[in-house]
């Protein structure tokens, strides 16, 4: 049984896996350093904009880490904190969830009611 205080508790972590894209970015930063224009080319069709605000949001949440190196281009990378990769048995238990329990997710009932497969 779940701890009554369990939402108040877990709500931070919640509000920033909640924006979109912020899952799939955390999870393309599980890889490794990226930079700015990598992620965006793995996330499309992610706009530039929205990329630098979940950026910004990870930044300071301290989940994060901006590292800026001087030279034309100007070159900016991203990885995760120690913080930031305590959030992989998170993304893991979700995968193990996934495979478990998922299936009936990719599930829909067709016009005479049974169900068929989604195609994902």
């Amino acid at each position: 049984m779940m701890d009554r205080s369990c939402p108040g508790t877990v709500e931070p972590i919640l509000e920033i896996l909640d924006g979109k894209w912020t899952l799939l970015l955390l999870f393309e930063l599980f890889n490794g350093t990226r930079r700015f224009g990598e992620l965006r080319r793995k996330l499309q069709p992610i706009s530039p904009k929205t990329l630098t605000d979940r950026l910004r949001l990870l930044e300071e949440k301290g989940i994060v880490t901006r590292t800026i190196y001087p030279g034309v281009p100007l070159h900016v990378e991203y990885e995760l904190t120690e913080s930031g990769q305590g959030l992989q048995p998170i993304f893991a238990a979700m995968w193990t969830w996934t495979q478990e329990y998922g299936s009936y997710l990719r599930k829909e009932p067709n016009e005479m009611g049974q169900e068929t497969e989604k195609l994902v």
